[in-house]
């Protein structure tokens, strides 16, 4: 079995620059000795995603217009954020807040992921809010129009499997999540 080795990069240069989107070409050299010269990475900024769960054991999801996809999603509230000015945890605190008025005071890291790691730069930060209450202090952004949905935990997992719940970070924060209120509440 050949070991698998990293490729080596050869040469890059940004090709779209802009405040939303940023584009690198890269020209590598596969472990086969191949050149790719083509190669396109988009470098996105990190995103904060937040399970929040209220004291009466809902959990707070947006509903929200996705024009990638031409849709409108059931999904948990989130945003991008640039880890050299505030961290994940801060940046979760934030987005929930804004898009959905809630706050929690106690936030846990689930877990780190990569979004796409193919093609794109930035790791997705699953959030876990506990206790999550509404202040009244939303503040969306000039994209952002939602919906706020408090669905019943023991509801998540057959509308996951209905399809209406259907954004892969939402769903890995989602079983991440109750995996981890499973593992923590007694028996």
């Amino acid at each position: 079995m050949t070991a698998i080795r990293k490729w080596k990069p050869l040469h890059s240069q940004l090709v779209f620059d802009n405040q939303w989107c940023q584009v690198r070409q890269d020209t590598v050299e596969l472990p086969n000795g191949k050149i790719i010269d083509d190669y396109f990475v988009h470098i996105r900024p990190d995103i904060a995603l937040v399970l929040a769960v209220t004291t009466n054991q809902e959990i707070v999801f947006v509903r929200q217009y996705r024009h990638g996809v031409g849709k409108i999603l059931l999904e948990l509230p989130g945003g991008s954020f640039d880890p050299q000015v505030e961290d994940h945890l801060t940046a979760a605190a934030r987005e929930l807040e804004e898009e959905t008025c809630y706050v929690a005071q106690q936030l846990t890291e689930l877990a780190i992921l990569y979004d796409n790691p193919v093609k794109d730069t930035n790791k997705i930060h699953l959030i876990l809010a506990s206790n999550a209450q509404p202040t009244g202090k939303q503040q969306l952004d000039i994209t952002e129009a939602v919906e706020i949905e408090l669905i019943p935990i023991q509801d998540v997992i057959g509308k996951i499997a209905s399809g209406e719940i259907c954004v892969s970070g939402t769903i890995a924060a989602l079983f991440l999540g109750l995996d981890h209120l499973a593992k923590r509440s007694p028996s």
